[in-house]
């Protein structure tokens, strides 16, 4: 038993299927957020309202941490910070990548949960 069919049609229906799939997935960004270590409170808050409104976009947040001269000496402060913006959005975000020194940078990614 066959099926006879118009060959062209079952080409563009197939395409256009697929068209359609493609339409309805999201595409996951790295949204970056830089600080450095001596941030003050509100202009903390502000990049965490910038967080928060990244995970509700479903994006990932690359967190980058910049020591200049002799912040360097006080690592432990940034570390601090990174574990305090883990903390704080722990219900929203889990951990992709633990902080780590690249250069004078310390890098944490978070993702959506």
């Amino acid at each position: 038993m066959c099926k006879i069919l118009d060959f062209g049609r079952f080409k563009y229906q197939t395409q256009k299927k697929a068209n359609e799939a493609r339409k309805k997935q999201k595409i996951v960004e790295v949204k970056e957020i830089k600080m450095r270590p001596a941030i003050d409170d509100h202009d903390y808050e502000v990049k965490m309202k910038a967080i928060k409104r990244f995970f509700e976009e479903g994006d990932k947040v690359k967190l980058t941490l910049r020591f200049r001269g002799r912040e360097m000496a006080h690592q432990h402060l940034g570390m601090k910070l990174l574990e305090r913006v883990r903390d704080e959005t722990a219900e929203i975000s889990k951990v992709e990548a633990e902080p780590k020194l690249e250069g004078r940078q310390m890098i944490m990614v978070l993702a959506p949960r």
